[in-house]
């Protein structure tokens, strides 16, 4: 079945990424998911941004079953003409060819230069485990030599590449992040409903360690009046320590519409006490002021300082501030 049927008929031409996602096939569907293939021409994109701290992006996918309520890349489907934000997660676009473009492409990448893998996708998502798209990719990384790269992941399927990751590391830098915004696992159901639970991503990091890889923890977003408790983000920061993480880092939640038109009636209905505090904070802006920014990483910087997590403290306060960008950079 061809996906063009997703794409209202307005008369318009569909043109780059929306045509070449109307021509993809259908191939699986299974609990209101449903993965198509996407004939893409590139994989590397370029970062032209100044503000972010790495010059190329990997996404192996387009869209997440993950499925987290305050996920910032649900814009992503709209550049394929798809405004529903409940798309990004029910339609899973499945890149093909994306090791034979990668082997082409990374000609242009630099010495030093940081490939970022992930940023708008999770690359370990349920998809992985059948098409294996983000495996390739690593497959070809381990063929290269002088590279830095990033992964970041709410999935321990990150594990079943351990190997690999080693095989990467020993004429590269390659570092994972696990993305853990609470240890609750009942909150964590709530906000990012088909993701491993948080013991388990926790465990991820503990094995990446101890297999000599660098990992570590982002738990952004922190959700106001949610996830920002300083019981909630010691417990992170303690039990990081505990797995022998290299860093973790945290940044406030922000709302583009895309993702609060997913967002507010989430919280209407798990937290309606909340609707109106988050009526006035975001009405008028995406992102929150300043001054909670500040007092979160205050809090985080106490913390891991607190903990014992000091070598490194320069490096994870310059994290804090490159995610932010990070994030911002994708709008």
């Amino acid at each position: 079945m061809s996906s063009a049927s997703l794409f209202p008929d307005s008369g318009t031409k569909l043109v780059g990424i929306a045509r070449l996602a109307a021509s993809g096939e259908s191939i699986r569907e299974g609990h209101d998911v449903e993965y198509f293939t996407l004939p893409i021409r590139s994989l590397l994109s370029r970062c032209k941004s100044k503000r972010v701290s790495f010059e190329w992006t990997i996404n192996p996918y387009r869209g997440c079953e993950f499925a987290c309520k305050y996920c910032y890349a649900r814009y992503t489907h709209e550049f394929m003409e798809m405004r529903n934000g409940v798309d990004f997660e029910q339609k899973i676009y499945v890149k093909q060819h994306a090791a034979n473009l990668l082997r082409q492409e990374l000609r242009q990448v630099k010495p030093g230069e940081f490939i970022s893998i992930g940023a708008a996708t999770d690359p370990f998502q349920p998809a992985e485990r059948r098409y294996e798209v983000t495996r390739a990719i690593l497959e070809e990384l381990s063929r290269h030599k002088g590279l830095h790269v990033g992964i970041i992941t709410k999935s321990n399927l990150v594990l079943r590449d351990i190997e690999l990751l080693k095989e990467i590391s020993k004429n590269n830098r390659i570092g994972v992040t696990l993305t853990i915004t609470t240890l609750d696992v009942n909150l964590a159901r709530l906000l990012e409903p088909r993701a491993p639970r948080p013991d388990l991503r926790l465990e991820a990091v503990r094995q990446l360690i101890e297999a000599g890889l660098h990992a570590g923890v982002s738990c952004c977003p922190v959700i106001p009046a949610i996830t920002d408790s300083p019981r909630n983000l010691e417990s992170l920061v303690k039990a990081t320590v505990e797995a022998g993480g290299h860093y973790i880092f945290a940044n406030p939640l922000f709302l583009k519409p895309c993702s609060a038109a997913v967002f507010m009636p989430f919280l209407e209905k798990e937290f309606p006490q909340l609707v109106a505090a988050y009526r006035e904070r975001y009405h008028d802006r995406a992102f929150l002021p300043k001054p909670y920014h500040q007092r979160i990483a205050q809090l985080m910087i106490k913390l891991r300082q607190k903990h014992g997590m000091i070598k490194s403290e320069r490096r994870i306060e310059q994290l804090d501030a490159s995610q932010a960008e990070i994030q911002m950079s994708l709008f």
